[in-house]
């Protein structure tokens, strides 16, 4: 029996499987594509972050650089300040000493004058206007008598000995001494007396007589 066509219908090629293989392969191609392209754009990001962080620390790094700087800057403006200031002193008490020392023939003088009754008057006010001035600026006057001779502070003149002194004592103050502050501008010239030769042996020996008798005797 033959096979009719039916009219109005035709039949449709067949499709090559080829084709549909084709199709495939693409389709995996592109998904592949896809999926490769997402790891490179994280790894961009990555290199981004650690390009941000270096360039951070180098920011920081290079604050600390200054900060330290400045403030190392500040420590010697201090330092040079504390200096200016140290040497201003220094200069201002080298010229008042200067100029008191230039003065203190007056106020021997004066002294001397004190001593004889001779300050009176207009005199009188005088003097005790420039004691007054010179003390202001800061000038001591030192010196008594019976005090111990120190060496530092005193210039001893005269010599003597004495048998009520234990220790080697001022007796006279001949020309007092001046300093401003704790700066001796002039010792005090001064006449020394000296325990009496063989005083002190002697008081030792009668001591250790004493002792040997088993003290002194009472009665």
């Amino acid at each position: 029996m033959t096979e009719e066509t039916t009219p109005g219908f035709e039949e449709k090629p067949d499709v090559p499987s080829g084709a549909a293989a084709d199709d495939a392969v693409e389709a995996a191609a592109d998904t592949s594509e896809e999926t490769a392209a997402a790891p490179a754009g994280d790894t961009n990001d990555s290199t981004k972050a650690e390009g941000s962080t270096a360039e951070l620390d180098r920011t920081r790094t290079a604050l600390a650089e200054r900060t330290a700087d400045l403030q190392r800057l500040q420590a010697e403006y201090q330092n040079y300040r504390r200096r200016v200031e140290r040497d201003r002193v220094a200069v201002k008490e080298v010229a008042v000493a200067s100029l008191l020392t230039e003065l203190l023939p007056v106020l021997d003088d004066i002294g001397r004058a004190r001593e004889h009754g001779e300050l009176v008057g207009g005199f009188k006010s005088v003097a005790e206007s420039l004691e007054t001035v010179v003390a202001k600026m800061g000038l001591h006057q030192f010196g008594k008598e019976g005090e111990p001779f120190d060496p530092t502070v005193h210039e001893a003149l005269m010599h003597s000995y004495a048998p009520d002194v234990t220790e080697t004592t001022c007796v006279a103050i001949l020309q007092p001494g001046y300093r401003i502050g704790e700066r001796t501008i002039r010792p005090a010239r001064v006449a020394v007396a000296e325990p009496q030769p063989g005083a002190a042996p002697a008081a030792k020996e009668e001591k250790s007589a004493d002792e040997e008798n088993g003290g002194p005797e009472e009665g």
